[in-house]
């Protein structure tokens, strides 16, 4: 097993074949066992309980019954234990970010930003229970008219590999915040950083028994998360396929769904851009984890007066970062979550080529590491244009005219995110406002999220709801219509 450097929240004696949670609130000896292996180097990284649909329906139960004390705890007090968790994951930042870093495959830096960011999340779900949670409504006299906003009761979070720590945390931190309990569970290749660092961090925090579930799972998990009757509310995070078993899953049942899915964005680099700032930004989107980020770039389109050059610069990017183990600190692109995605990534670079790009570099792979690959002369019908790759492809097609950008970038059924980069604001601002997009960023690149802004796509990269910032305290809470008087009233009956 990979030797992991000691902190508080890293203790793997602790999670060893557990599940965390159940009506005791604490860690205990599942059904089945699983080895979670560490992507950059094949090794065992630790081992852990596999939940299955008894497991989660129990958990389930556990955190409703939980929940109306939680629930019921003074705004104060929750928001306490909000910055307590935060405040535990900030004194052990390096060496859980170095966990982070193993079991993702990420990079320090990657890594480090995650486990800072989800403090940051905890900190500002900790703003929640303190603003206010309703409106006094117009009503006739005698009446006291108002309507409040009220938990779901208990949300179900199943979170993705990617980002597993923020991308679980945005849910579970304003979820908890505002009175639900919740049942989270985490992708079983990073079930420490998306699943039982939260849970040790708020154990840390004194969170009371039961409230947070922690089941890490495969398929079968996930949709006894989403059949569980306790659970109200599903908040989903991963792929377009997926999100789509989930949402006619909650659909059918009646219940609230968000549901954050793939995408494939775009960056417009217009003739007037600079293009040494151009290919930086496309870069860095395309290529920063690998590419298995939502919003990574996954076109660049480029004007034709400027796209050779553009796509020399990348080249030059691509074939000079270094590739290797994460771990050792020194390099820029890591491994590919499994075999199985490298070999999606590897098909549709082959079948590009194969219908007329051109591969400028990379395109070839060692283990899971896939070398960061350049295609130009890409054009619609091709897979690398149509399809979410979740690799590190800059995917290179030149417009002519800014209508023809603008329709090259809505040629997609995803809608997440969009950045456009040129020296003439208006232009660029112009081109901005006809892109069919959740996120869009005019000088920027595809790559962005600060906690504070609603986050969301629409078409197949979601429901069309945002997580983060003013989007939770509706996201996770519902609206109550209350009225009082003084004395019931003689009707007509």
């Amino acid at each position: 097993m990979t030797d992991i450097p000691r902190n508080p929240l890293i203790d793997q004696d602790v999670w060893t074949g557990r599940l965390f949670g159940g009506a005791e609130g604490s860690w205990y000896t599942a059904g089945e066992t699983r080895d979670v292996t560490e992507p950059a180097t094949g090794e065992r990284l630790t081992n852990i309980g596999l939940a299955r649909a008894a497991d989660v329906a129990r958990a389930a139960k556990a955190a409703a019954a939980a929940q109306p004390a939680w629930a019921a705890l003074p705004p104060r007090d929750r928001a306490a234990i909000m910055r307590r968790a935060a405040a535990a994951l900030e004194r052990n930042l390096e060496h859980t970010a170095h966990y982070v870093a193993r079991e993702t495959g990420g990079i320090p830096a990657k890594a480090q930003l995650e486990v800072a960011e989800a403090a940051t999340q905890l900190h500002i779900a900790a703003g929640l229970p303190l603003q206010p949670q309703g409106l006094v409504l117009p009503s006739t006299v005698g009446r006291t008219s108002y309507a409040r906003r009220v938990p779901h009761g208990v949300v179900g979070v199943i979170s993705p590999f990617n980002f597993p720590l923020i991308l679980s945390m945005r849910s579970v931190a304003p979820a908890l915040a505002l009175g639900n309990a919740v049942v989270l569970k985490p992708d079983p290749q990073t079930p420490v950083s998306g699943g039982f660092l939260i849970a040790r961090a708020f154990e840390e925090a004194g969170l009371p028994p039961g409230v947070l579930q922690v089941v890490p799972g495969d398929a079968d998990a996930g949709a006894a998360v989403v059949e569980a009757p306790e659970v109200r509310m599903i908040a989903f995070t991963g792929s377009t396929a997926a999100g789509r078993k989930v949402g006619e899953l909650a659909g059918r049942l009646l219940k609230k769904v968000s549901l954050e899915l793939g995408g494939k964005n775009t960056l417009i680099v217009l003739d007037d851009a600079d293009l040494d700032l151009a290919a930086s930004n496309a870069a860095f989107g395309a290529f920063f984890h690998q590419g298995q980020i939502c919003m990574a770039t996954g076109r660049i389109v480029a004007h034709r007066k400027i796209a050779a050059e553009l796509t020399r610069r990348l080249v030059e990017k691509a074939t000079t970062l270094p590739i290797g183990d994460p771990a050792s600190g020194t390099v820029a692109i890591g491994p590919l979550i499994n075999a199985r995605q490298l070999q999606n990534v590897d098909s549709i670079v082959r079948a590009s080529v194969q219908a007329g790009a051109v591969l400028e570099a990379g395109g070839t792979y060692e283990r899971l590491f896939y070398k960061p690959t350049v295609l130009s002369n890409v054009r619609p019908g091709m897979r690398a244009f149509d399809e979410e790759i979740f690799g590190p492809v800059a995917v290179v097609t030149p417009f002519d005219s800014d209508d023809e950008a603008v329709e090259l970038a809505n040629r997609t059924e995803y809608g997440l995110s969009c950045a456009v980069i040129g020296t003439s604001l208006n232009r660029a601002t112009a081109i901005g406002d006809r892109l069919k997009c959740g996120l869009l960023h005019i000088n920027g690149q595809t790559v962005a999220d600060e906690c504070v802004n609603p986050f969301g796509g629409r078409g197949d990269s979601g429901n069309g709801g945002s997580m983060g910032g003013p989007a939770d305290a509706e996201e996770y809470t519902q609206w109550q219509w209350v009225t009082v008087k003084g004395a019931a009233e003689r009707t007509p009956f």
